[in-house]
């Protein structure tokens, strides 16, 4: 195989599951860096609601430091807002806070059963700015790179509208209006994974970081979380990565169930098991931790970092969680570069490997 492919080419063959010449270097989840942010001296506040300056920053993870890819938005609140959650913005700050949710819909338990979902998800809250976003980075580089996005998965999503402690207590008490819940909050996801979708994006990363495996367990995550997310891949008809944050061997393979075409590890899960457990056949991508090492190591630990994730079966190298925004230009620098230098090599072993067995 040549090493001719595109950037973009390279990850849509990867996610379509055709061949590729290296491992590709990219991320479902967010890019922002005050590197970015300097190159055109734009606030880190004024992003979330301008379009152009929110893709004219997110199109530097490529033109600064080779990023294959380029990701909007660049917070969390997109899907909650929509639902009727008050935001805040931190528009006064001068440091870099991202947005929160300010004020929930859901009080109380017997309010989640009055949760509806809006008819008009394209016209509401930021979504117009977020697909506007999406344009311009097509026709700025959307020829050279895939353009991402993401969205959160039910659990967490149903975690912002109202309190997550809450919702773990009844994950145990009443799973049945849990459920129900989770239900609508797939069925939004959908519903804004294919406006995104309309809008150009090229493949979908499918957040569910609230459903952790440090408060719910293996059982409860098969019973209560699975489905949900099975129905929101079921809805999405274009490349869907499923990402879950800490430790999460104790449940890769149910997630090997929920029917994506690719898993995001982060750093805490064991590589070489999750490889030897769910086989060759899943996308596996991660898992460079996001802050000890990109944005507070030095170059060669974020290249031991690499190789690390290289010799662990990855697919894809990419950051365990959001790129924390003052990591280091020449960090980001040294992702990318190591995957060029070793990711077809690496590539090479692990196909040739997988040949063997």
């Amino acid at each position: 195989m040549s090493s001719t492919l595109t950037p973009k080419e390279r990850v849509l063959n990867l996610l379509a599951g055709e061949p590729v010449d290296r491992v590709a270097c990219f991320s479902g989840m967010g890019n922002i860096t005050t590197a970015g942010l300097e190159h055109f001296g734009y606030r880190f506040q004024d992003l979330h609601s301008d379009a152009k300056k929110m893709a004219d920053v997110a199109a530097t993870s490529y033109k600064l430091f080779n990023y294959e890819c380029a990701v909007v938005p660049f917070d969390l609140c997109v899907e909650a807002e929509v639902l009727g959650c008050a935001m805040n913005p931190y528009d006064e700050v001068a440091q870099i806070l991202y947005p929160t949710v300010k004020e929930k819909i859901v009080h109380q338990p017997d309010e989640m059963d009055l949760v509806t979902i809006p008819e008009n998800l394209e016209s509401l809250g930021r979504v117009p700015v977020i697909c506007q976003a999406v344009k311009y980075l097509k026709e700025d580089i959307g020829d050279k790179v895939a353009i991402g996005s993401y969205l959160l998965g039910p659990f967490t999503l149903a975690g912002q509208i109202m309190d997550l402690n809450d919702l773990f207590k009844l994950s145990f008490k009443k799973p049945k209006q849990v459920g129900a819940l989770l239900d609508k909050m797939a069925a939004v996801i959908i519903k804004l994974a294919n406006i995104y979708r309309q809008a150009g994006v090229d493949y979908i990363c499918i957040r569910e970081m609230g459903a952790t495996t440090d408060v719910l367990s293996p059982r409860i995550f098969k019973t209560l979380i699975q489905p949900y997310l099975q129905k929101v891949a079921a809805g999405i008809d274009y490349a869907k990565i499923l990402h879950i944050c800490g430790s999460t061997n104790t449940i890769v393979h149910i997630m090997n169930e929920c029917g994506y075409d690719a898993l995001s590890l982060e750093e805490k899960n064991d590589l070489v098991k999750t490889r030897a457990e769910i086989g060759s056949g899943t996308l596996i991508f991660g898992a460079v931790d996001a802050y000890d090492v990109l944005a507070n190591g030095t170059g060669e630990d974020v290249k031991k970092s690499v190789l690390k994730s290289l010799e662990g079966g990855v697919d894809g190298v990419w950051p365990g969680c959001d790129i924390w925004p003052t990591a280091p230009l020449a960090n980001l620098k040294a992702m990318t570069e190591t995957v060029e230098k070793f990711g077809a090599e690496l590539w090479t072993r692990k196909k040739e490997k997988e040949m063997a067995s």
